[in-house]
This record gives structure tokens, sequence and C-alpha cells, in this order.
């Protein structure tokens, strides 16, 4: 290989990208507004879930239990239903989520002491809302029961949990660093998919041929200048995740800095993969998006678990590089784990760069079809 071939191309390469002043905006800008828009908009955090209140009984006690709900921080009541139509009502028009429905002897039952029942009816349309919410008025009701009892039941087992490396359960420090994955790859992946395919679409790629620049040195020098945007926008969008997000960053930078250029050497080859194998600039991006966002959104780990997947689909994970960078970040950020536990998905992103770089090396072809 000749050092002076690859720099006269990543030199050719940053001029045409300085020139275009829109695709240079887009991946400096691009990464930091996807970051923060998606920081705020995708959260698992169910808070002022809408609550409608049957109340039947009417007395201190019912309202007592009402106050539970509401002074929890999490139920937020809408309004007193006056029946069972009334609640349908409310559910049905979205109104409310969560219907609390208090029976009729329900401070005379707690004053002789007899077990009394409580319906809860949640709105099912949303799983994730209402296993969320279930587990909240459990939680509401296991504190009210306590306060009745006034420590006289003791129970059994005295069952104290304590939560590691997020103890807020912050859904913000989860999934920040899964959308950092998704956001490199699918930026990569468009920017580089259009090299190759724009040196045909402008009849400059008759010109390389002619010249003794040899495929790898051409793989190469396109993908320096790509790189170091890429890097540049790691350390912006870690920076942003960091300092302004507040998302904790327990382990070592320079193995997640390591990570991330494994990771773009492997996005950034096959772009150029795409971009050979499609020859359309327009092409070359509707599939560098669509090979690139869907199995990083789906099949990374980023929103689904991947040990819940059918075997099919987790045998196909393994092919999805940011199944590994996610991990990586998750791993670094919150658990501040090193090496020594991430080294199966340093290899196993390595092994893919190495064979994404290879792939795009043999596809280019020095001659016009």
């Amino acid at each position: 290989m000749s050092l002076m071939r690859i720099k006269a191309i990543a030199g050719k390469e940053w001029i045409q990208i300085r020139r275009d002043r829109l695709s240079l905006a887009m991946a400096f800008l691009l990464p930091v507004m996807l970051l923060i828009i998606y920081a705020y908009a995708i959260t698992f955090d169910v808070n002022n879930i809408l609550m409608a209140v049957y109340d039947q009984d009417k007395s201190s006690k019912s309202r007592e239990l009402i106050a539970a709900f509401t002074e929890s921080g999490y139920f937020t009541g809408v309004a007193d239903a006056a029946s069972y139509k009334e609640i349908d009502r409310y559910i049905d028009s979205e109104k409310a989520w969560v219907a609390l429905v208090i029976p009729f002897d329900f401070s005379k039952r707690l004053r002789t002491g007899k077990p009394v029942s409580v319906q809860v009816i949640l709105d099912g349309s949303n799983s994730n809302t209402a296993m969320i919410a279930q587990g909240y008025v459990a939680a509401v009701a296991e504190r009210f029961n306590r306060r009745q009892s006034k420590g006289t039941a003791r129970p059994v087992i005295d069952l104290q949990s304590r939560v590691w490396y997020n103890p807020e359960l912050k859904s913000r420090n989860y999934v920040i660093p899964g959308l950092i994955a998704l956001i490199m790859s699918v930026i990569v992946s468009v920017l580089t998919s259009l090299t190759i395919a724009r040196e045909w679409d402008r009849g400059t790629m008759e010109q390389l041929i002619a010249t003794p620049v040899r495929p790898v040195e051409l793989v190469i020098g396109k993908l320096i200048p790509y790189i170091l945007i890429g890097f540049a926008d790691t350390v912006l969008c870690v920076f942003v995740s960091s300092v302004l997000l507040g998302v904790p960053l327990r382990g070592s930078i320079v193995l997640l800095f390591f990570a991330s250029l494994i990771f773009l050497v492997g996005g950034l080859s096959f772009g150029v993969l795409v971009s050979t194998g499609t020859g359309n600039q327009l092409l070359a991006s509707q599939v560098g998006m669509l090979t690139s966002f869907l199995p990083s959104f789906l099949l990374s780990g980023f929103i689904f678990s991947i040990s819940n997947m059918p075997v099919p689909l987790r045998v196909i994970t393994y092919a999805v590089p940011a199944r590994y960078f996610v991990s990586i970040l998750k791993g670094v950020s919150l658990k501040g784990i090193g090496l020594r536990y991430l080294a199966p998905e340093m290899a196993l992103l390595s092994l893919y760069a190495a064979v994404a770089f290879f792939l795009a090396c043999k596809k280019i072809r020095k001659r016009i079809e």
C-alpha cells in the first residue's frame, strides 16, 4: 500500500465533504438533535397516571385510601365516577388509565378487622403502562395496609430490595447509551453509503479507475475523513449525554472511545460496501438506512430484550454490530466495567469490522462494466 495514494484519496474525499455543506452540517448537528429529542421522547418512566375513583363508601377511611394514591406521586385523580358506566366512559376516552372502585362496606370491614376487597381496573391497551401501574397500585396498597395495622402484624419475611447501577430506575440512563449506538449506526451508514455511488453519478469513477490506486487504498482513503467525523460525533454525543443529560459515565472513557472507533470502522466499511453494490446515491441511501436503522433498533437489545426473542432471531442478532456496541456502552457508562468483562463484545465487534472492511475491498472492482 502507498501512504501517498491513501492521503490523496482522503484529501479528495475531504474536499467533497467540505463542499457539501448540508451533509457536513447533518453529520454534526443531527446526532446531537436526535440524542436530545429521543432522550426526552423515549422514556419508560410512568408518572401522573390518570385515575378515576368510584367511591361507594364515602367515608374518612375511603378518602384516606384515595389520598394514599394521589400523594404517592404516581397517580393523578381525574374525577369521581358515579357508576361503572362512567368508569367505562373515562377509560374509553383515555381520560383515565386506572379506575379505583371502593365498596360500600369498606370502612365497616376495616373497623371490624375483616378482609375487604378493593377493585382496580386497568387499561390494558398499553400493556407496559398497565403492568407498571399495577406494581404502583400494589405498593400503595401495601403501605396503606401497614398504616392500618399500626405495626401489630409483623411480616414473616422482611424483604429489602436494593437496585444497583441505576438506583433511581431512570429510564434515561438505560435509553441514552443505546440511543448513541443507534444514532451512530445510522449516521455512519448513511454518510458512507454515498461515497462510491457519488463517484459513479458524477462521472469521476472513471478517473479513479485510470489511476494506480488499489482497491484497499481507495477504501482506506474514503474511510479516513468519515472516521474523523464519526469520532467527533461520538465525543459530542458522550459529552451531551453525561454533562447535559446527566447520564453517569463510571467506566474507562478510553475503552469507550476505542470501542467506538472499532464500531465506526465496521459501520463505515459496511456503508462503502452498500455504496459499491448499488451504484446509485438514492438507492444507496435507502438501502443504508434500511440495513442500519431497523436491525439496530429492533435486534440490538436497545428496546427489546434479546433473551425474550425466538431462537432464529437471537441467532440473527449476532450479525448486528449495534448489539455489541450497546452492551459496551451500557457496561462502561452504568456499571463501570472494563475489558475483563467486555472482551467477548470487543472481539466480536472487531471481527465484524474486519469482515466488513474485507468485503468492501473485495467488492470494489477497478473496471467499467
